[in-house]
C-alpha cells in the first residue's frame, strides 16, 4: 500500500481521535508497532489557530514517525488553507475528516454530516488536494444513517478528486458508537475504487483484525479506542497478522515502564497542571485492560489518583499500583 512516496505493507494505523492522539501517545504507538498515526483534528478556523490547544496539536517536535495531520471543517478555500498552514508546520499528510459523528461537530455541518452533501464533498476534495503537494487522505462513515450508506458514492468522489487513501468507519453518522461495525459496506467500497482502503470500527484484537482483512480486503487496518491504555495492540496485530501466533501479553514489568514513560511525557508535553489532568484518563484506561484484578479495588485507586495535582505523586502512585498487579494487560 502507498500513500503518496510512503509504502506500508498490511499497515496497522492510529485513528485521530480528539483529547487522545496527541504528541506523546502517537509517539507511544509508533513505538509499539504502529505504521502511521493520525493527529487530533485541527479546526481549518484561523482565529483559533493560535490557541494553546491548536498549538499543541501542531507540535510535531520529535514526532517519532510520519505526521499526519487532521483538518476539519466545511468550507473548501478555508480548508485549503487549513492544509497549506500545516503543511508549513510540518504536517507530511493531511487527513480531511468527514467521520466524526459528534454532535458539536456535526451540529456545524462538518465530519460525517458532510456525507449529506456530495457536491460539497467534491468541491472540499478537490480544493484541499490542488492546495498542498503532500498526499490528502479521507476519512468517512458508512453514511448518515441506516437508509442513507453512501459510502461507494463518496469514495468514488474521492478517488476522482485525488485522494490517495481512504478510511472507511463500519457505522453511519447516527450510529455514533452504538451496536457492532459492519463491514459489508467497507468491503463494497474497495471493490469499488482502486485507491487504498483502510478499515476502522471494532478492531479490538489480533483475531478480528484478521477476520476484518479477510471480510473486506482492504489494504490497511485502522485502531481507535482499541488502542487505549492498550498501545501494545499494534505489535500484536501485525505479529499475528505475519506469524499467525499471539504475542504474549506485557507483564507488569514491561506495563510499569511504558506507563511511566507515557506519563512523564504528557508532564513534560502539557506542563505539569495540565499534563496530570490529562494522565488521569489514560491511567484509567490502561486500569480498564487489566485482566484478574480486584476491580473494587482498582475502582478505589482510580478515585484516589484522580484526586491528586502533583506529578510526582501521580506518578509514583501509579507505578507502585501496576508494579503489585500480577496479570498482565489484556490484549
Amino acid at each position: 500500500m502507498k500513500i503518496g512516496p510512503y509504502k506500508f505493507d498490511n499497515p496497522v494505523i492510529l485513528a485521530p481521535m480528539a483529547g487522545v492522539t496527541d504528541r506523546p501517545f502517537r509517539n507511544l504507538c509508533y513505538q509499539l508497532g504502529a505504521d502511521l498515526c493520525v493527529s487530533e483534528m485541527v479546526t481549518s478556523k484561523k482565529h483559533l489557530w493560535n490557541s494553546r490547544k491548536t498549538r499543541l496539536r501542531l507540535d510535531h517536535k520529535d514526532e517519532k514517525g510520519i505526521r499526519s495531520v487532521q483538518i476539519a471543517g466545511t468550507d473548501p478555500q478555508k480548508l485549503a488553507d487549513a492544509a497549506v498552514f500545516n503543511v508549513g508546520h510540518g504536517a507530511q499528510i493531511i487527513d480531511i475528516n468527514m467521520g466524526c459523528p459528534a454532535k458539536k461537530v456535526c451540529n456545524v455541518l462538518a465530519g460525517s454530516a458532510l456525507l449529506k452533501n456530495e457536491s460539497l464533498v467534491s468541491e472540499i476534495l478537490i480544493s484541499v488536494v490542488d492546495a498542498v503537494t503532500v498526499p490528502v487522505t479521507l476519512k468517512i462513515r458508512t453514511g448518515w444513517d441506516q437508509e442513507n450508506k453512501n459510502a461507494v458514492s463518496i469514495a468514488k468522489i474521492a478517488e476522482q478528486s485525488g485522494i490517495q487513501a481512504l478510511s472507511v468507519h463500519g457505522r453511519t453518522r447516527a450510529d455514533a458508537y452504538k451496536g457492532d461495525a459492519e463491514y459489508e459496506t467497507i468491503a463494497a467500497v474497495k471493490a469499488a475504487v482502486s485507491i487504498p482502503v483502510i478499515a476502522n470500527g471494532d478492531i479490538t484484537s489480533p483475531q478480528k483484525a484478521k477476520q476484518v482483512l479477510t471480510l473486506t480486503q482492504a489494504d490497511g487496518l485502522m485502531i481507535g479506542r482499541a488502542a487505549q491504555g492498550n498501545p501494545w495492540i499494534f505489535q500484536q496485530i501485525k505479529h499475528y497478522l505475519s506469524e499467525n501466533t499471539l504475542l504474549p501479553r506485557p507483564d507488569s514489568n514491561e506495563t510499569s515502564k511504558i506507563l511511566t514513560e507515557h506519563l512523564q511525557n504528557l508532564y513534560e508535553f502539557y506542563g505539569e497542571l495540565s499534563g496530570v489532568r490529562i494522565a488521569r484518563k489514560h491511567i484509567g484506561w490502561y486500569i480498564n485492560n487489566l485482566q484478574g484484578v480486584d476491580r473494587q479495588g482498582a475502582e478505589s485507586f482510580r478515585q484516589q489518583v484522580n484526586r491528586i495535582d502533583d506529578a510526582n505523586t501521580q506518578l509514583e502512585l501509579a507505578t507502585d499500583f501496576f508494579n503489585t498487579q500480577r496479570n498482565p494487560l489484556a490484549a
